[in-house]
């Protein structure tokens, strides 16, 4: 937060009251760039001139302070005066109640700026009208002209009348943010008693130490306020009795010992390999086998094999048989249902149909599940453009609409409609033909399907 010798002499040089006296406000922002600071540089700079403001012998031309003053509005003027990080000073500088330490606002200039000397009524009305309603007569004006123009002050002040009570508000409600510690706070640079002593005696070189002992180097800005400490008592011990005695054991006979002998076994990877290759491609018997025997004998490496619902497609297409140990397993999953979901929506195929006749046998589904995906199914064979792949697929549709019917996992007058209707538009196929006859004879009683 500090400046460096070279920025404190560009910054002074641009505060130099034979500099400011003539120059007109609007070029303030190219000639402060000229010096080399950025906009980053802006917060640093505006913090450095609040110092400067405090103390009328390192400021001490009246140019000079309405320049500052400028400065401090001109780095943030694109934004609202109310987001301007200098805003408490000016409402500090426009009140004269502040002085008055037991006034509310006073509460809102944070403490560590220190108190700015009060500014004249020519300033007052030029800073008033600056954050009020700036204009472009206004910005060609220059410092000696604010500062000569003692006829037009009255006037500007009664159309000016300081009112920055919404200017207060955002800054009571910035204030209401900060905790207590941040809110406290007291300025650790106390302004000389006799300023005019010291502007009579003093010399220039003495200020140049001043400011640079204030502004550079370990004492930046930031660091001349002192916080209260924030007081906590120290915790008390934690009584230790017995914890100690593991770390450093000296009694072996009372104290052994137990190694996992199993730590540095690593099956996992075994089981991640195959899973992996699973995904990609069918695996040999052996293979399989292997596979499952490691699940069964730990099901909780289901979790840990790099099995997601979206990679389920893939094992059911390459190993339907492992998908289906695997859906088994997690079946008491909270993520089954996201399973069933992406086994539902999947392309229908051969070892789709399958995995779920197998499934429905060994668990119960759900009703809303099974229906979904026959509705899958008769869809996708109504949709299929190949006449040889909608064939075969209506097939396995029907064997797959039997074999549900026939062990009672369906209820079949829940789809009546829909499969009759099914097997009418392909009742040239004799498969759609033999499940059309089912439905009769169940619609019409004179058929025990369990005997089938």
């Amino acid at each position: 937060m500090s400046l460096s010798l070279k920025e404190l002499s560009n910054l002074l040089g641009f505060l130099q009251e034979d500099e400011v006296v003539n120059q007109q406000f609007d070029s303030f922002t190219s000639a402060l760039q000229k010096t080399g600071f950025t906009k980053q540089d802006h917060f640093r700079v505006g913090c450095s001139v609040v110092i400067l403001l405090q103390h009328k012998d390192l400021l001490p031309g009246a140019h000079q302070r309405l320049a500052a003053i400028y400065l401090l509005y001109d780095m943030y003027r694109s934004e609202p005066v109310s987001a301007n990080p200098f805003a408490a000073v000016f409402v500090h500088l426009l009140q004269p109640s502040l002085e008055d330490k037991s006034s509310p606002q006073h509460l809102l200039y944070p403490a560590h700026f220190g108190k700015i000397p009060p500014i004249s009524q020519q300033e007052k009305a030029f800073l008033s009208q600056l954050i009020s309603s700036p204009n472009k007569d206004l910005l060609k004006k220059t410092p000696h002209a604010v500062l000569s123009n003692k006829n037009g002050v009255t006037d500007t002040i009664n159309n000016h009348s300081y009112d920055v009570s919404g200017l207060q508000v955002s800054l009571v409600e910035k204030q209401s943010q900060l905790t207590s510690l941040n809110k406290a706070g007291v300025s650790c640079v106390i302004a000389s008693p006799d300023v005019h002593d010291i502007a009579t005696n003093g010399d220039e070189k003495s200020s140049q130490k001043v400011m640079e002992a204030l502004l550079t180097g370990n004492h930046a800005p930031s660091k001349q306020y002192l916080r209260p400490a924030f007081i906590r008592p120290t915790p008390p011990l934690h009584p230790c009795r017995d914890e100690l005695v593991w770390m450093n054991p000296m009694d072996t006979t009372r104290h052994t010992f137990m190694w996992d002998m199993n730590m540095t076994q690593n099956t996992n990877t075994e089981v991640k390999r195959l899973m992996a290759k699973a995904f990609r491609s069918a695996l040999t018997v052996p293979q399989q086998n292997q596979l499952i025997a490691e699940l069964n004998s730990d099901q909780k490496l289901v979790h840990h094999v790099g099995l997601t619902p979206a990679k389920l497609p893939e094992l059911v297409e390459n190993n339907p048989l492992i998908a289906i140990e695997v859906l088994l397993m997690l079946m008491q999953s909270s993520q089954i249902t996201e399973y069933f979901t992406v086994l539902v929506n999947m392309e229908m195929s051969l070892h789709s149909m399958e995995v779920v006749n197998r499934l429905t046998t060994a668990v119960e589904l759900p009703t809303e599940f099974i229906h979904l995906y026959i509705s899958n199914c008769i869809s996708t064979c109504e949709t299929i453009k190949d006449k040889y792949m909608q064939n075969r697929l209506v097939r396995l549709v029907c064997v797959f609409l039997q074999s549900l019917i026939r062990n009672r996992i369906i209820n079949v007058k829940e789809l009546f409609i829909e499969v009759q209707a099914f097997c009418i538009e392909f009742s040239r196929i004799r498969e759609a033909a033999g499940l059309f006859r089912l439905l009769k004879q169940l619609d019409s009683g004179d058929a025990d399907t369990s005997k089938k």
